[in-house]
């Protein structure tokens, strides 16, 4: 089957080409069960998961008012993954006081033995870009573990500020919050060149 045409597309200075097409549960779930079940993926909760309960998860996503998913692509190949989701509804119900324009965001890095210096951050930069290129979108919401210390380095590199520590059942969280002009003012300080600049202060291959 053809793969859905890519619905953005960026172009890193120093990584090339990423772009985010619609993910596709079916044709996507063995590539994705080799992700979300590898070591390094730990953070993403799916580690045990067998073939047919990723595919159900996504499906689940992709028929959900509330959530969707992405799969990301650099230079054209698959490489990372990304959820998109209404903390309204998914994830934060009832754990925070949500704001119009609110967009809950998770992402994973493809797991790889080889990282190219700046690859993360240019997939969260990616990732935030592509959010905030909808006009509604006014602040991006994640809740990544508190021991996820890669993923709060490259938060706080595109603008992230946490608020607080959030209790869920599966973790605790560090709530943070970036808003169009936090991104803009991040972005200000590291481009241009900006996968070149922090790749080697920030871990390589986190999952949010």
């Amino acid at each position: 089957m053809t793969a859905p045409a890519p619905l953005y597309t960026r172009h890193d200075p120093g990584l090339g080409e990423f772009a985010l097409r619609a993910l596709q549960p079916l044709d996507d779930a063995e590539l994705l069960h080799r992700w979300v079940t590898h070591p390094k993926s730990a953070f993403y909760l799916l580690g045990d998961a067998t073939p047919e309960q990723v595919r159900q998860e996504f499906t689940s996503i992709a028929n959900s008012p509330h959530h969707d998913a992405f799969l990301g692509l650099h230079r054209g190949r698959p490489a990372f993954l990304m959820e998109r989701y209404d903390p309204a509804h998914v994830e934060l119900t009832g754990l925070y006081d949500h704001q119009p324009g609110d967009v809950g965001m998770h992402f994973l890095c493809a797991p790889t033995d080889t990282p190219l210096r700046g690859f993360s951050l240019a997939v969260i930069t990616t990732v935030v870009e592509m959010l905030f290129a909808d006009e509604t979108t006014r602040r991006i919401v994640v809740e990544p573990d508190v021991r996820n210390t890669a993923v709060h380095a490259l938060n706080e590199a595109v603008g992230f500020r946490v608020e607080r520590t959030l209790t869920k059942p599966e973790k605790e969280a560090a709530l943070s919050f970036c808003t169009r002009e936090e991104f803009q003012a991040a972005r200000s300080r590291t481009a241009p060149g900006d996968s070149d600049t922090t790749g080697s202060r920030i871990p390589e291959g986190p999952a949010l």
